[in-house]
């Protein structure tokens, strides 16, 4: 891409257009954070396969140092979506985090260790108790169980049918995490059981905060990420400039309707920081 203002593409809302002005021209107090499937590595039928864009770190790398600080919020496992992006070791990420379990858990790519509490009881008890539901409710083929360690997640995407059997595991799934103290987080086409009080929009708005950042990215997929477009648009209403970015999916029109820039999956997340790293001194 060349260096053209041209070659960013225009938010669509007045309120993308100052945001995506403020890290302009003041990167170096913008802080951009990225979910990771469906925004930073494309949407595979195997979470335990997703990998990062292939294109997504050297762009990440090209940026990171030109900005106040880059992060990764995630529903999974921090050490899990280190692994899974290759983001380890990788020169112009030495600033980068990784917000595992919607914040639960920390990565630093300074220290390369995970900092986290300990889990919530409730996930053990779920974890023991989920097969035999699912065999009682006579689960749908193809229906599986993901591990991911401070919760746990049920995909339908390899089913027969898989938005009938998501449909149909929605309230045993809700009952059952809601007598152990967890919540259900619906996503495409799985439903992931965990703690309360944790959300992406918690974990972005403690961090920018942290870091004491004078605007905000957010790009994510899913519903998961709703709550961290309404974490930007609080940031918004207390005077922190902000851009929200769907990593585009018609799975998930919620998402675009609230985005400010809606682009192309991962494929066109790579572009917009391509494009930024190139706009930026």
């Amino acid at each position: 891409m060349g260096s053209h203002r041209d070659s960013l593409p225009t938010p669509a809302t007045q309120a993308g257009r100052d945001g995506l002005d403020a890290i302009l021209e003041r990167p170096g107090r913008a802080v951009l954070a990225f979910d990771f499937d469906g925004t930073l590595a494309p949407i595979v039928p195997d979470p335990d396969q997703a990998r990062a864009h292939p294109d997504a770190v050297p762009a990440l790398a090209a940026l990171a140092p030109k900005v106040a600080s880059v992060a990764v919020v995630t529903g999974r496992p921090a050490g899990v979506a280190v692994r899974h992006g290759g983001f380890a070791g990788v020169p112009g990420l030495d600033r980068l985090v990784v917000l595992g379990h919607y914040g639960a858990e920390r990565w630093d790519a300074r220290t390369g260790t995970v900092h986290a509490p300990a889990p919530h009881p409730g996930v053990a008890a779920v974890r023991a108790e989920l097969p035999g539901l699912l065999d009682r409710i006579g689960a749908w083929h193809g229906t599986w169980i993901e591990e991911k360690g401070r919760s746990v997640a049920v995909h339908t995407r390899r089913a027969e049918d898989p938005q009938a059997a998501f449909e149909a595991l929605r309230r045993p799934l809700a009952d059952l995490a809601a007598r152990h103290g967890l919540i259900v987080e619906p996503g495409r086409m799985v439903l992931e059981l965990r703690p309360p009080g944790m959300d992406k929009g918690v974990a972005l708005r403690e961090y920018v905060r942290e870091i004491g950042a004078g605007a905000v990215l957010y790009a994510g997929d899913d519903l998961g990420d709703l709550s961290a477009f309404a974490a930007v648009d609080k940031l918004r209403s207390d005077g922190v400039p902000g851009l929200l970015v769907c990593s585009g999916s018609e799975e998930v029109a919620e998402l675009a309707e609230r985005a400010d820039l809606v682009v192309d999956g991962p494929e066109g997340v790579v572009r917009l920081l391509n494009a930024l790293a190139q706009r930026l001194p």
